[in-house]
């Protein structure tokens, strides 16, 4: 195996052709065409898996051989994209599906654009859905995603910084922000996080994710979204974006507690309404982490705090139920996340029906059994129904786990449990980071100015300010 990184060609062109050949350690696909470049014998080298025949042949070859007795100056292609003689950089374009010109007596390899390009459609993604706004999520394609946030800010201060990823996959990574926006320090912090990867592969954003993490917090660091005006948004705000090629999603930092549970929709409404849904999140996130364990320290400890039918009610239901309430929560929300996992990995009509199906008869089948309770189906449901309504799947994914270590101290201390876990969590809140921005600004910095847009959403029109927690160099939106 050759090491391509100080290697350069030669005017052999024989051993040019074998370096090559041995940097792609003889693979098929490696494809060495023969042709005539100003009556020398020239040779077209490319990897035919990641080449565009069809625009190879008009665009460069074509070219060529109508010009082939003309000088150099003429017989360049529209393709064109440079000459050099480094194996690396010649190596670098090949595997990005380019073409280069070999020729003989010449240490100079031509480099001709042919990249494959195959891209879905735009199309609105399944997992972030909203009902007033702009349809389109990313796509796989970098420069695709790119287009899609400069179509929206149309300002030249826009900027976009490329990284490659990985020792093997080599994969392109860009950091966008607004740089008359975007806090310096911050930029710089991420800048020194991406280049310290030292990895053989980079697939996803979420790679990216648990190396630049600071912390091992069962909370995300950074937010995902495969949406172009969520992005927008958050960059306006200061914030700065990372996209990876080959990946429809984006990862914004620095964010808050408060940034998963805000969506697109609660701008595109009336405040009001906003405003509504947005106290409905906050509150879908206490029923899921705290409903199952308070079901569990009422029936264990705390009988007095219901009215005596419902007491009677729920210890008639739990009679025949042979363990205790932890037990039988515990068989439940695992149940519930067999059966959340199973539809997400079948096709969509069996996956509704499983869900349907699957729940009704597990439900019926377990009660009549006198292995759960009545009450306990209706608190899971309750709790499954809350877990859907966070628009960011990492969040909702974080507050499910958080919910059984809640039940776990509600079986062994109650109420009084509860409350000192609540306590550790909140003081885990306020302790967390997000590249230098308080994870739960701005309760935990004590900014009441700014709690405009957390648990609920003010009228835009007293939007006047960014947020202070991002460190933006223009604090008000006015500022050009």
């Amino acid at each position: 195996m050759v090491s391509e990184d100080s290697v350069v060609l030669t005017t052999n062109l024989d051993e040019n052709i074998m370096i090559l050949r041995e940097v792609f350690v003889h693979s098929e696909d490696f494809m060495v065409d023969y042709t005539s470049y100003q009556n020398k014998d020239s040779f077209l080298i490319y990897l035919e898996s990641l080449t565009d025949k069809k625009l190879m042949n008009q665009e460069i070859l074509k070219t060529i051989y109508i010009n082939n007795e003309k000088d150099k100056q003429n017989t360049l292609p529209q393709a064109f994209i440079k000459e050099t003689n480094s194996i690396k950089e010649i190596s670098k374009f090949i595997l990005e599906g380019n073409s280069v010109l070999l020729k003989r007596d010449d240490s100079l390899a031509t480099v001709y654009q042919s990249q494959l390009i195959n891209e879905r459609s735009i199309e609105e993604p399944d997992s972030e859905t909203i009902i007033r706004g702009a349809h389109e999520g990313f796509v796989e394609a970098l420069g695709t995603n790119i287009h899609l946030i400069r179509k929206r800010i149309q300002n030249p201060r826009l900027k976009v910084k490329y990284f490659s990823l990985g020792n093997d996959s080599h994969t392109k990574v860009a950091m966008i922000y607004l740089d008359h926006l975007a806090n310096k320090k911050t930029v710089t912090k991420m800048e020194e996080h991406l280049a310290a990867i030292d990895t053989d592969f980079i697939l996803a954003p979420g790679h990216i994710e648990e190396f630049m993490s600071d912390n091992f917090s069962i909370f995300p660091s950074m937010l995902s979204t495969e949406r172009p005006d969520r992005t927008v948004a958050n960059l306006m705000d200061g914030r700065i974006a990372i996209i990876a090629d080959n990946s429809p999603s984006a990862l914004i930092a620095p964010v808050t507690f408060f940034s998963f549970f805000q969506s697109p929709d609660d701008y595109n409404s009336r405040w009001y309404f906003g405003s509504f849904i947005r106290f409905l999140r906050i509150i879908g996130f206490l029923i899921t982490i705290g409903l199952p364990a308070t079901y569990i320290a009422i029936v264990s400890f705390h009988f007095e705090v219901l009215p005596t039918e419902i007491v009677f009610s729920i210890k008639s239901s739990l009679e025949y139920v042979p363990y205790p309430p932890l037990i039988e929560a515990l068989a439940m929300q695992i149940t519930l996340e067999i059966l959340r996992e199973a539809s997400i990995r079948l096709p969509n009509p069996i996956a509704q029906t499983l869900g349907v199906v699957g729940g009704l008869v597990i439900g019926t089948a377990v009660v009549e059994a006198n292995l759960v309770s009545n009450t306990m189906i209706i608190v899971v449901a309750i709790t499954a129904i809350s877990s859907f309504i966070v628009p960011i799947t990492e969040m909702g994914s974080s507050i499910r786990l958080l919910g059984f270590p809640f039940m776990i101290m509600a079986s062994l201390f109650g109420f009084i449990g509860m409350s000192f876990f609540l306590m550790f969590v909140i003081i885990h809140l306020c302790k967390l980071e997000s590249f230098g921005t308080p994870f739960f600004a701005p309760f935990s910095t004590l900014r009441w100015a700014e709690m405009k847009d957390t648990i609920i959403r003010i009228p835009l029109p007293y939007f006047k300010n960014r947020p202070k927690d991002t460190l933006p160099q223009k604090k008000k939106k006015t500022d050009n």
